[in-house]
């Protein structure tokens, strides 16, 4: 983030909600308990998955990926906003600007791939249930997450380094954490080339995994249709619903955010929407995965169980 006005790279002061102060007290109570909800649900979720064979399987095995990329991108984001509603600091260093935006895009960006893979997952179960086990296996389990991982970082790292490239004319940063569309909105010149790149590498972590993932799940309801037992069709539309409700959380609120013209990109309902997909989303997938889960039901009982006969 070179810049013609070197204040940039003193820092930039993060402008968050203080141009709604009568929220902020409220959005503070409000985010920290949706972020203590975060790190408590997700964190069990890793823990439970782990503590029982039953959850050893594909799916949990990617499940726990997924809690521990919501833990780490909320932890990206939340603390630094906690700060800022308090009042307490509203700048952030250029170096911590940067950090942010890498760690924030590659989690994000990992999340996306992450995500086709689990519908890769539900593919199998549903569309191929004899051969689940074999084309599942626990080593391509791990090159499918590796993948997934690789792929985001490369992405962010991609995207930071064109966006590090561009000067920038202003250190106030309307949004309450370094955002790629707020940063683009403080470029001092025509950056059209640069940001014709930058939407064609968003569009495709974006864009081309949503098809991905829609295209399986395609497949999946002409499978579940074929199944003459109405306890079978429940209970492979029960195993997918909770993964298809996460993607529509997930990819409606970047896509809204990320694949519109910088132009045309609000910041104000851009504060509301990042809240949506930094602070809820994170929050919810815990719920959605072990309320419509039975099998997640069931050895959180268990857990609980044991835990109550010990005491």
């Amino acid at each position: 983030m070179r810049s013609k006005n070197t204040s940039t790279e003193e820092g930039f002061i993060l402008v968050g909600f203080s141009d709604w102060p009568q929220l902020e007290l409220f959005l503070f109570a409000f985010i920290s308990i949706f972020y203590s909800l975060t790190l408590f649900g997700n964190t069990t979720i890793i823990a439970v998955s782990q503590m029982d064979s039953r959850l050893h399987t594909p799916m949990y095995f990617f499940l726990c990926h997924l809690s521990f990329l919501d833990l780490c991108y909320t932890t990206s984001t939340v603390p630094q906003l906690l700060i800022n509603l308090s009042g307490l600091d509203r700048t952030i260093s250029y170096g911590g600007c940067v950090a942010q935006l890498f760690i924030s895009l590659a989690l994000g960006s990992t999340e996306c791939v992450l995500l086709v893979v689990m519908a890769f997952d539900r593919y199998a179960a549903v569309c191929r249930p004899l051969h689940y086990t074999t084309l599942m296996h626990p080593h391509l389990c791990q090159a499918l997450a590796i993948t997934s991982w690789v792929g985001g970082l490369m992405n962010s790292l991609i995207q930071t380094g064109l966006m590090m490239a561009m000067p920038l004319c202003s250190n106030q940063l309307n949004h309450f954490f370094c955002e790629m569309p707020v940063l683009l909105k403080l470029a001092c010149e025509n950056t059209g080339g640069t940001e014709a790149k930058m939407f064609v590498a968003r569009a495709i972590i974006l864009a081309f995994p949503a098809a991905l993932i829609l295209g399986s799940y395609a497949h999946i309801a002409q499978a579940v249709l074929r199944i003459k037992s109405m306890a079978g069709r429940r209970k492979a539309f029960g195993t997918c619903g909770s993964h298809l409700l996460v993607v529509c959380l997930f990819y409606g609120s970047a896509m809204y955010t990320y694949l519109q013209p910088t132009g045309s990109y609000s910041e104000s309902e851009g504060k509301f929407v990042a809240l949506f997909y930094t602070i809820i989303t994170p929050m919810l997938n815990p719920l959605i995965y072990t309320l419509r889960n039975k099998d997640m039901k069931g050895v959180l009982w268990k857990v609980l169980g044991r835990s109550r006969n010990s005491v």
